[in-house]
């Protein structure tokens, strides 16, 4: 389950309620915009969508996804790159395994993640902050492997408190000392 109906309810209200709220996709699209030139593709998919300010950024049609919004609700296809940028924060504790391994199942090249670290400035009409997840990059890279996610080393940044980062479904190994991904060929130290 990716969430819950409750969930799913409350999220729905707050994009309706706050103009600003799913709004930071568009933040990335330089970074979105340099994958998909290093990769030779436009076949991109924005999970978590929200207000769709990173198609709007792109200037150019992607796919949109996002269960809490009707129009953009329907289960999307795999995509050489998904983008998933601040939403995993948000996933309910008990549904981010299942979130995760839809990723995964959605990603063909590269998936592009940021993932904020700490509360949010915005509350859930329960009272919750809207971030329910709070923890750091040790919490957060080794469930990113479990789910099937090889990270590229030189693509985890700290921005105060967000992870971002770029990671390739597996088999994307560690092949030697060099790391067989999406730009080529890396050194893996």
């Amino acid at each position: 389950m990716l969430l819950t109906e409750n969930y799913r309810e409350l999220n729905r209200r707050l994009h309706s309620d706050n103009p600003v709220y799913g709004v930071s996709g568009r933040k990335y699209a330089g970074i979105v915009r340099q994958i998909m030139t290093q990769l030779g593709t436009s076949d991109v998919l924005d999970y978590g969508c929200g207000k769709c300010t990173l198609q709007e950024a792109l200037g150019q049609p992607i796919s949109n996804y996002d269960p809490c919004i009707p129009e953009f609700a329907l289960p999307p296809r795999p995509h050489d790159i998904v983008c998933c940028t601040d939403v995993l924060e948000h996933i309910e504790p008990d549904c981010l395994e299942a979130v995760l391994a839809d990723l995964r199942r959605l990603t063909l090249q590269v998936c592009f993640m940021t993932i904020h670290t700490g509360a949010a400035m915005k509350f859930l009409a329960d009272g919750r902050n809207a971030h329910l997840i709070q923890e750091g990059q040790d919490w957060w890279l080794p469930r990113l492997r479990k789910a099937g996610f090889t990270i590229r080393p030189d693509s985890l940044t700290l921005k105060g408190p967000e992870i971002l980062v770029a990671a390739m479904p597996a088999p994307y190994t560690l092949v030697g000392d060099t790391y067989r991904t999406y730009l080529g060929e890396v050194s893996g130290s």
